[in-house]
């Protein structure tokens, strides 16, 4: 992917990965994504998402397919 920062605001993130901005939102939220690792608050309160750790956690997710 063509980014420069693993840090990225939300905008930035959702239009790297698909995720709504919403999506990303409910995942800070409601504690899916852990402060500090895949997210964290700048000190003007805006909040960056962390690329690479992003990526690991899709990686490290089991799928399971139903059939």
């Amino acid at each position: 992917m063509g980014y420069a920062s693993q840090w990225v605001l939300i905008k930035r993130f959702a239009e790297i990965t698909g995720y709504s901005e919403n999506a990303v939102r409910h995942k800070v939220k409601n504690g899916t994504w852990i402060e500090g690792r895949l997210w964290r608050k700048a000190p003007d309160g805006r909040i960056f998402v962390n690329v690479a750790e992003f990526e690991r956690w899709v990686e490290s997710e089991t799928h399971v397919a139903a059939f």
